[in-house]
């Protein structure tokens, strides 16, 4: 078996991305040598046919995923954070090898289509609230909700549209010379940290000052954005997936959110639950730990994937690294790789990690 490198998780533009287009992020895996790549996308499977068309003139091979954000009451109740820092009981989860074309009908559908309307409503709030603060402030512009959802986005709004129509807005609006004032005072008197230069900062910046808990446009997520984590495993599997947990593992100071910090402990929670595969987004992990963290998973039955989800605006490479070094080590590869030929098996009907690596073979000749 030639070990492949592998990115199992990469939002799109049928999300948020920092890719422009699909056939963006597929040349820049391409250029750096990935040859198996995985759409990885907020409660859409929209970008499937498009990321199939493109991995076939580019000799890649497409995994197909899905992301959601859930709710565990029993978490929640106890005050365990899971995979988000913040919030006790929100968990991440992530489907991993959906059918393609694809499979899904009836109320799994249903429910797909439902909170994804109920995410984008609450967006269309936190327009509406930032509009409010703009005319406070005196900007002198507004943003208009659906020209964001139509020149934005594919559909699906995430809040970091709305941040990069205000860069835009601004850039269009107010004379470079007076922009960093002009984000003081929108800001409510904090400087803008970012060169104006630097576009993915200066949205980050609007993002967590104007967005976030505390912001000026922040509008709390409605209960019924949440789907509970059964469900939401139910929606993964009815369209032919493996539901997946998403680990954060070890923060940038050594820190673990409560259910991940025993790592048997946590495992075995994740199979009591149903779950039989996880992934890592490598650079926020060391090495170290993600070697840790991964072997022990793997040796406890589990399908472990990596990615980078490319979910921001800042356009980084597509080829995998941890925060500690520029590559994978020899042995994160392999078990990534390992993993996605379990992936791309199950997305055939298959279930062995050499019927997986055969159909990469096949395709990336």
């Amino acid at each position: 078996m030639k070990i492949k490198d592998v990115n199992a998780h990469l939002h799109t533009p049928y999300s948020f991305s920092a890719f422009n287009d699909v056939p963006q992020a597929l040349d820049m895996a391409e250029s750096e040598g990935v040859k198996v790549v995985g759409i990885n996308d907020f409660y859409s499977l929209d970008g499937y046919g498009q990321w199939s068309e493109e991995c076939g003139k580019r000799r890649l091979f497409p995994l197909f995923n899905i992301e959601f954000i859930s709710l565990n009451v029993e978490d929640q109740a106890a005050g365990v954070r899971v995979n988000d820092p913040n919030n006790p009981g929100r968990t991440y989860l992530s489907g991993k090898g959906l059918s393609y074309p694809v499979k899904l009908s009836g109320k799994p559908a249903e429910q797909l289509s439902a909170v994804k309307a109920e995410s984008n409503a609450q967006v269309e709030s936190m327009c509406a609230r930032l509009n409010e603060h703009l005319g406070r402030v005196g900007a002198g512009f507004n943003i208009d909700f659906a020209e964001v959802r139509d020149r934005l986005t594919r559909g699906s709004i995430r809040e970091r549209h709305l941040a990069k129509a205000l860069r835009m807005a601004v850039d269009g609006n107010i004379p470079a010379c007076d922009r960093q004032a002009f984000y003081e005072k929108v800001f409510g008197g904090k400087q803008l940290k970012s060169s104006l230069d630097n576009v993915a900062a200066v949205e980050n910046e609007i993002r967590g000052n104007l967005l976030k808990s505390g912001g000026a446009a922040f509008v709390p997520e409605d209960p019924k954005a949440f789907l509970p984590m059964k469900t939401v495993q139910d929606i993964i599997e009815a369209a032919g997936g493996i539901p997946t947990y998403p680990f954060l593992a070890d923060d940038a100071k050594g820190n673990f959110t409560d259910f991940e910090a025993d790592l048997q402990k946590c495992a075995d929670i994740l199979k009591k639950r149903g779950f039989r595969s996880a992934e890592f987004i490598t650079t926020r992990n060391t090495t170290a730990v993600l070697e840790q963290y991964a072997s022990y998973l793997v040796d406890e039955g589990f399908i472990v994937t990596f990615g980078s989800e490319h979910n921001t605006p800042a356009l980084e490479p597509i080829k995998l690294r941890t925060r500690d070094a520029s590559d994978l080590s020899d042995k994160l590869k392999e078990i990534n790789y390992r993993g996605a030929c379990m992936v791309a098996a199950h997305q055939a009907g298959l279930d062995s990690v050499d019927a997986g690596d055969e159909l990469i073979t096949k395709a990336t000749l």
